[in-house]
C-alpha cells in the first residue's frame, strides 16, 4: 500500500508485490457481498446476539465458504495466502467480529477432519458445511485449562462400537447451533500422546450446550458444551486413536495468520472512522483533523497499520515459499492485535463522548480488542513460543 491523500484503507491498491488481478476482483466480489448483505443488518444482529441462518448459504453462493478447500469436496483452492488477507481485509469493513467468527468457524472446524479423517467421514462432512447447509465448529478450550491443551480432561472411553464422552469445553465458536463439531478428547495417558479427535454431531445422546454473553462479538453464538455419557460412534474418529494433538497442532499456524490479518484490517476500520470523524467534527472554532495532537494521533495508527501489513505480507510470503515461520507469525499475531487495541483506543478518544455510545464501529472494535489478542494463542504464549524458537 502506498498513501497519497488519504481517504481509506479500504481504497488504496493492494501491493503488487504480493498481489494480482485475480486478487482485486475477489476483493470487489466481497465488496458487494458485506455492503448488500451484512454492513446494513450489523447492529440489529450484535443486539439479537445472532445472525440469520440463511447467511451461510448467501455466503457460499459467492463462494466464500469453499475458499481454500479441496474442489474433490465442493471447495475453491485458495493459490496463495493473500486470498485469505484479501478477505479479512473485506469482511472487516462492517465492523463486527462477531458475524465473522461463527460464520468461518468451519475455518478451524475442517482443517482437522480434512488432514485427518478417513474418506468416508469427510465426504459426510464437508462438502454440506462448504455448501453453507451445515455449520463447523472446533471444541478444544476446557474450563479447567484454556491454552493448555496437551493437559485437556475431556475422557473418551471405547465401549464397543462407541466412545462414551464425559467431560466439557468452553468459549466454543458456533457452539449451540453447530451441526458438526471437532472434538478434542483423551483417549490415552496423560500429556500430548493421549490425545484424539472425535466429530461430534449436535444430536448425540448425552450432548448437551449453553449460551455465552461476552463483552464483545455479540453476534457470534458462543456456547459450553457438556458431554455425559456422550455415545459417539467409533467411525466418528478422526485419524489414529492417541495421534489427534498434531491435527490440533495443524490449526494454529493458519489461525495465527488469518488472526492477525483479521486484527489489522480491523484497526484500518478504526483509523478510516476516526480519519472522517476528524473531517466532520468541529471544536474551539476548527475541525478534529486541524488540531496537531489529533493528527499525531492519526499518523501514529498509520505508522503501525503499515508495518503490522507489511510483516503480514512477508510472513505470508515465507508460508508461501512452504516455510513454517513459528517465530514470525507468533510475534505477528502480538503485533497486529496491539495495534488493533491502540487504534480501536485512540479511535475512541478521537470521537470522544460519541465513542462510548453504542452502534458505531469503533465501540464495537474497542469491546472485540481482547478476544483477539487472547484467542489463538495470548500474548503470553505467543512471545515465549517465540522466544524458545530463538532458544536465547
Amino acid at each position: 500500500m502506498a498513501l497519497g491523500e488519504f481517504n481509506s484503507w479500504f481504497d488504496q491498491p493492494l501491493s503488487s508485490q504480493f498481489y494480482g488481478e485475480e486478487h482485486e476482483s475477489w476483493r470487489q466480489v466481497l465488496r458487494k457481498f458485506v455492503d448488500a448483505e451484512i454492513a446494513p443488518h450489523v447492529d440489529e444482529w450484535e443486539e439479537a446476539g445472532e445472525f440469520p441462518r440463511a447467511l451461510y448459504t448467501k455466503a457460499a453462493e459467492i463462494g466464500l465458504l469453499q475458499l481454500g478447500y479441496p474442489e474433490a469436496y465442493g471447495g475453491t483452492p485458495a493459490p496463495d495466502p493473500y486470498w485469505h488477507i484479501v478477505t479479512s481485509m473485506e469482511l472487516a469493513r462492517h465492523g463486527a467480529g462477531g458475524v465473522n467468527a461463527s460464520l468461518n468457524s468451519h475455518g478451524i472446524g475442517l482443517p482437522p477432519l480434512l488432514a485427518l479423517g478417513s474418506p468416508a467421514l469427510k465426504e459426510r462432512v464437508v462438502p454440506a458445511v462448504l455448501a453453507g447447509e451445515k455449520i463447523s465448529a472446533l471444541a478444544i478450550t476446557e474450563p479447567s485449562g484454556g491454552s493448555d491443551v496437551a493437559n485437556l480432561r475431556t475422557s473418551a472411553r471405547r465401549d464397543g462400537d462407541h466412545y462414551v464422552v464425559n467431560g466439557s469445553k468452553v468459549f466454543i465458536t458456533s457452539g449451540m447451533r453447530a451441526d458438526y463439531y471437532t472434538v478434542a478428547v483423551r483417549t490415552g495417558g496423560e500429556g500430548r500422546r493421549g490425545i484424539s479427535l472425535l466429530l461430534i454431531e449436535r444430536d448425540a445422546p448425552g450432548f448437551t450446550r449453553t449460551s455465552l454473553k461476552k463483552m464483545g462479538w455479540w453476534a457470534s453464538d458462543t456456547a459450553t458444551l457438556y458431554f455425559d455419557d456422550c455415545r459417539v460412534p467409533v467411525e466418528n474418529l478422526i485419524g489414529e486413536e492417541n495421534q489427534g494433538f498434531m491435527g490440533i497442532m495443524l490449526n494454529f499456524n493458519s489461525e495465527r495468520l488469518g488472526l492477525a490479518s483479521s486484527a489489522n484490517a480491523f484497526a484500518m476500520v478504526c483509523m478510516d472512522e476516526a480519519v472522517a470523524w476528524a473531517r466532520e467534527r468541529k471544536t474551539f472554532g476548527k475541525r478534529l483533523a486541524d488540531h496537531q495532537v489529533i493528527r499525531h494521533k492519526l499518523a501514529e495508527m498509520a505508522k503501525r497499520i503499515l508495518a503490522t501489513q507489511r510483516f503480514l505480507e512477508t510472513t505470508a510470503w515465507q508460508v508461501d515459499q512452504g516455510e513454517v515461520p513459528v517465530a514470525e507469525l507468533s510475534l505477528l499475531k502480538v503485533q497486529a492485535t496491539e495495534t488493533m487495541e491502540y487504534c480501536a483506543r485512540e479511535a475512541v478518544q478521537i470521537f470522544g463522548g460519541m465513542g462510548f455510545m453504542r452502534g458505531n464501529k469503533v465501540e464495537r472494535i474497542y469491546r472485540e480488542v481482547r478476544v483477539n489478542a487472547i484467542g489463538g494463542g495470548s500474548e503470553e504464549i505467543m512471545r515465549d513460543l517465540a522466544a524458545r524458537q530463538f532458544k536465547f
